[in-house]
């Protein structure tokens, strides 16, 4: 069936929209809406799991707790989250629609199709 990333977003977001679009064999790949959204300061997501995500509309700056730079992403920019790298979403625009496409996987599952 046919979807559209940019359609089907509530009209009210008191908190960030995650949606799962798919999910096999240990990878997820996941919608996220922010209007403004931020992660509560002292909070860092601290994931198990690498995660590759695009920004494809709004704004958004990324923050880490050692060793990077924050990262301002505009629509296009994408990012590699290696497991175990804490971060946190500081800001994201509040203007608009803020649509990320996240891919989450284990890093430790190996795809014996591809070569």
């Amino acid at each position: 069936m046919k979807n559209n990333l940019f359609e089907h977003i509530p009209a009210e977001l008191p908190e960030e929209y995650f949606e799962t679009l798919q999910e096999s064999g240990g990878v997820k790949i996941e919608r996220i809406v922010s209007r403004g959204h931020t992660t509560p300061i002292g909070e860092w997501y601290d994931q198990s799991w690498d995660e590759w995500v695009v920004l494809l509309s709004g704004s958004a700056v990324l923050e880490f707790e050692e060793g990077w730079d924050p990262v301002l992403l505009r629509p296009g920019d994408y990012i590699m989250l290696p497991a175990g790298l804490r971060h946190r979403v500081s800001r994201t625009d509040r203007n608009a629609d803020s649509v990320w496409l996240a891919v989450h996987f284990n890093p430790y599952v190996q795809n014996k199709g591809c070569r």
